[in-house]
């Protein structure tokens, strides 16, 4: 590899995990170290800065940008810190072609622009030694256009410690007595050319906060998102929409937008510049082009009109009013008709042929359907491909097809719309992020990049991901990935504590995607199986300690910061899951008669109320109140697809309690209650292979304490503790001694009295004959769990590798095959496989569950496709099938898989008793397998399903 190539690895590297100044490696070029290494150029020197000079003569974005630097130079030395006029040492930054400066200093210093000039947004950095009479030494930045150079000026605020995220989250800049630019020579240009987001169900949060911050969507609010995206790298933006015209509104902010750098576009439903809300204002007749096609394209010459020469990318195309299909049926004539029509009015408005104005078609919702039918695009035209508003990518370009516009990706952080909407908070895990754009880049996805970001503001993490992937996706293999969450927290919070933070992003992200807040409800989390409630509230409780421990080691001027980005998102998250667990019991345990139903209902109101508080503590106590409105998505109470107008308390359940003690038991895997209920108080099976020992739940039905006693039939048998007192309820532990317990089946029970009240419970236990020769993971209670990261063999295939995603899915993580764009492979041509040895207890049909991450078929072959097998049974190849269109036959399946974030598929299995290998292969591309199981009969169900198999 050559120099100049590896300085641009590693500067890929660089932005793709942006280092703390204090962490850089001081001998890399261009590296910003406290310590000077030899011929370093000095930027901070106690108090005073370098100088910023450009050339008066650049573009006004490169003027804005340059200014920027400089104060974030003076912000890093000191509130008073200034330039030093006397200093020898300067930044001079400027654009080739456009800085008369910047190109005599690059042709009198023969400075090497082979690797810059004429690249889309490429930069230099690289110190140079007397550029000029009276500066000694300098450290130059050089841009191929006007966005290059700003991104090399903002690359070196990043090295700088100035996070991105300074303003928009209160991020503090961290101050330096001295600070030195390496020697050397850095090079970098994006690989994905437009790379944005989209401000989208922007009510009520960001929006009121617009409205009490800046009176509106004016350009004073958009002059913070310009700065924003391009700090982080980005170059586009869809702007908000939702009843707001973005040129209409204020007609500075597309001048503004302009001056910055920023290239404008309109969603995928309103074309041709023109907000949606533009034909409420201003349209005449119905939104319906086969009846009024004059007055649509007057609306649109319009647009194009007020574009000018400002830089954009044309939305072609049209859905129907109020983002909706815009016919019944595929309308392909009809759609390509208005295509053709809206690209003569381009050619006619701008005097040039409509090729040469940058235009995009989104294929979104239905429109993709047109698409696949063989709706002809103009081959110039970017094909905007979109996820299926939750994460999951709908098509990708086929193998060898390429075309001169080149293709897109449209993915979503935020949705409105079924199943459910999700607005709150992040739910975002960025190794789904990875996994999927992955994906697309390898199919040459790679023109285009948005993301709908809602509000902005909770999107802090997977923003900044997201963007800074699109830079270079090369540069963020699985390593990469893995120490991005510590790199951005140290970005934010310094070196100190960013394991630990970069830790709490990955873990809050894994519990809220694992099914999002506004999914979540009493009926979640189970309460009877598998103690998954208790499991659930141990994570995130655990979770929240660390935070706020996190959080109390900071220093005082990160608090602003850590609440928006860390504390908040990880108490709140956890708050809401303990109130709807706390409802569930609420109900259960009025349902049972238990004294603790009301309780729970009191602490049901006092968790609602928390989250009143904590998003209070977000709008009005952080940052002086800047951040007013902002937590203001309701996300407690949906009944539907729709958010309730404002969170609402769920229907709690009170009951009177008498005076005197009662006795009630209740059992782990049952809601009943005894005495009361009919039939015998009964426990799931227990074994010594898994479910060992067993819950026996007594508790009071009155006011006073109640006493209670226990004795058991077996003398291997016994229930800890045996006896007690109790003023609402207490959990017995079900033990055995299992040395002492025969080889078979058993019907032992146990007795509890209380009072004048007692119960039998019977307890059910099955003890293997033999289990010196078990090997793999053991069948227990009809069940056989595997996490699919912890398999015995995995053997690649001719061109394809098996890779684990740490962390990506419910339960551990995920694994795939890459390069993700391979041909399907059968089992017979040397697919890849993941081998997992098992041990049966009998012979019989098992069915066996692979539970994948939700997954599309992006080349429309019929589904993705796997194949298992136990023992020595052929292949069973399994067809996995989703579709987000409303209607289809596999509608019901994706909704499915979205709602619980996986994918279960099930296939029949004879299967012989004893050791066996249950053997995996993967046939299509993007299928990632989370977890394994074999069931016999019908097993308790729970969320999350059954913890993982012992494994000998």
């Amino acid at each position: 590899m050559s120099f100049v190539r590896a300085t641009i690895a590693i500067a890929a590297l660089l932005v793709a995990a942006p280092l703390h100044a204090a962490q850089q490696d001081c001998m890399q070029p261009a590296a910003v170290c406290e310590q000077a290494v030899p011929r370093a150029l000095t930027l901070i020197d106690h108090g005073r800065t370098a100088r910023v000079l450009t050339d008066e003569a650049d573009y006004p974005g490169v003027l804005r940008a340059a200014r920027d630097l400089q104060g974030d130079l003076s912000a890093v030395a000191g509130s008073d810190a200034k330039p030093d006029g006397k200093s020898l040492s300067v930044v001079i930054a400027g654009t080739l072609g456009r800085s008369a400066r910047i190109d005599r200093i690059v042709r009198e210093k023969r400075i090497d622009t082979s690797e810059v000039a004429g690249r889309w947004e490429g930069y230099l950095l690289q110190v140079v030694e007397r550029p000029e009479p009276g500066i000694d030494r300098a450290l130059l930045i050089v841009g191929a256009d006007k966005r290059g150079t700003t991104f090399g000026i903002y690359e070196l605020s990043r090295r700088l410690g100035v996070s991105p995220w300074t303003w928009w989250a209160d991020v503090p800049v961290p101050r330096r007595d001295a600070l030195h630019i390496a020697p050397g020579r850095f090079v970098d240009a994006p690989t994905v050319r437009y790379r944005g987001i989209f401000l989208n169900d922007e009510d009520p949060a960001l929006g009121g906060w617009m409205r009490a911050t800046y009176g509106g969507p004016n350009s004073r609010f958009y002059e913070r998102v310009f700065q924003l995206i391009l700090r982080l790298k980005g170059n586009y933006l869809w702007p908000a929409m939702w009843g707001r015209a973005f040129a209409d509104d204020d007609p500075r902010s597309p001048q503004l937008a302009d001056e910055y750098g920023i290239v404008i576009g309109t969603s995928h439903h309103e074309p041709m510049m023109r907000a949606h809300v533009e034909w409420e204002r201003y349209g005449k007749g119905p939104w319906d082009y086969s009846r009024n096609a004059d007055a649509l394209q007057a609306f649109w010459r319009r647009g194009i009109e007020r574009m000018g020469t400002n830089e954009s990318v044309v939305t072609l195309g049209m859905r129907g009013d109020g983002d909706e299909p815009m016919t019944q049926g595929t309308a392909i004539d009809l759609l390509e008709r208005i295509v053709g029509d809206q690209r003569r009015i381009l050619a006619d408005v701008t005097g040039k042929p409509a090729e040469r104005t940058p235009q995009v078609w989104a294929l979104y919702k239905e429109v993709q359907d047109y698409f696949d039918a063989g709706m002809d695009v103009p081959d110039d035209v970017t094909l905007l491909f979109s996820d299926d508003n939750w994460g999951n990518l709908r098509r990708l370009p086929k193998p060898r097809d390429r075309r001169a516009g080149g293709y897109g990706i449209y993915y979503h952080f935020d949705y409105v719309g079924g199943p459910r909407n999700y607005k709150w908070l992040n739910t975002v895990q960025i190794e789904r992020v990875w996994e999927q754009m992955h994906r697309a880049h390898e199919a040459g996805a790679d023109r285009l990049w948005i993301v709908n970001v809602g509000d902005l503001k909770p999107m802090e993490f997977p923003i900044s991901f997201f963007l800074d992937y699109a830079w270079n996706p090369d540069a963020m293999p699985l390593d990469a990935l893995a120490s991005y969450p510590a790199q951005w927290a140290a970005q934010q919070f310094g070196p100190e504590h960013a394991p630990e933070i970069g830790e709490l992003l990955t873990r809050y992200t894994q519990y809220n995607a694992r099914r999002k807040p506004e999914l979540i409800d009493a009926g979640t989390w189970s309460l009877e199986h598998h103690h998954e409630a208790e499991r659930m509230m141990a994570d995130w409780n655990v979770l929240s300690e660390q935070t706020r421990r996190v959080g109390a080691a900071l220093p005082a001027r990160y608090r602003d910061a850590y609440y928006q980005l860390v504390e908040y998102p990880v108490l709140a998250s956890a708050n809401l899951n303990a109130m709807y667990i706390a409802i569930a019991r609420n109900r259960l345990h009025a349902a049972q008669g238990r004294a603790s139903a009301n309780a729970q209902a009191v602490l049901a109101r006092q968790l609602f109320d928390r989250d009143a508080e904590l998003a209070r503590v977000y709008e009005q106590d952080i940052a002086g109140g800047k951040w007013i409105h902002m937590m203001s998505q309701p996300r407690i109470g949906y009944t539907g697809w729709q958010q309730p107008d404002r969170n609402v308390m769920p229907e709690l359940r009170t009951i009177d309690v008498p005076a005197e003690a009662a006795l009630g038991v209740a059992v782990e895997g049952d809601t009943r209650a005894w005495p009361g209920s009919p039939g015998t108080a009964r426990v799931p099976v227990l074994d010594p292979f898994g479910a060992s020992s067993r819950d026996v739940i007594v508790f009071n039905r009155g006011g006073k304490p109640l006493g209670y006693t226990s004795s058991t039939s077996k003398a291997w048998l016994r229930l800890e503790p045996a006896s007690g007192a109790i003023a609402d309820e207490r959990t017995l532990r079900v033990a055995i001694d299992w040395n002492a317990v025969p080889v078979g089946e058993h019907l032992a029970t146990l007795t509890v009295r209380g009072g004048r009240e007692e119960v039998v419970v019977e307890v059910p236990v099955r003890k293997p004959a033999s289990d010196a020769d078990i090997r793999g993971f053991i069948e227990s209670v009809g069940r056989i769990v595997i996490e699919a990261q912890h398999h015995s063999r995995a053997v690649d295939g001719p061109d394809q590798r098996w890779t684990t995603i740490p962390n990506l899915g419910r339960t551990l993580s995920g694994v795939t095959t890459l390069p993700s764009n391979a041909q399907p492979r059968l089992p017979e041509a040397g697919a890849a496989r993941l081998e997992y040895p098992v041990h049966l207890q009998a012979s019989g049909e098992v069915e066996v569950r692979v539970t994948m991450s939700p997954a599309l078929d992006v080349q429309n072959r019929g589904g993705l496709r796997y194949a298992v097998a136990v023992g020595d049974e052929p292949p069973r190849i399994v067809t996995v099938k989703a579709d987000p269109t409303p209607g289809h036959a596999d509608f019901a399946a994706w909704e499915d898989a979205v709602r619980d974030s996986v994918q279960v598929a099930r296939s029949r299995h004879r299967v012989d008793g004893g050791n066996q290998t249950l053997t995996l292969w993967a046939i299509d591309r993007g299928l990632v397998f989370q977890r394994i199981e074999l069931v016999r009969g019908t097993p308790r169900e729970s969320y999350l399903g059954t913890p993982e198999s012992q494994r000998r």
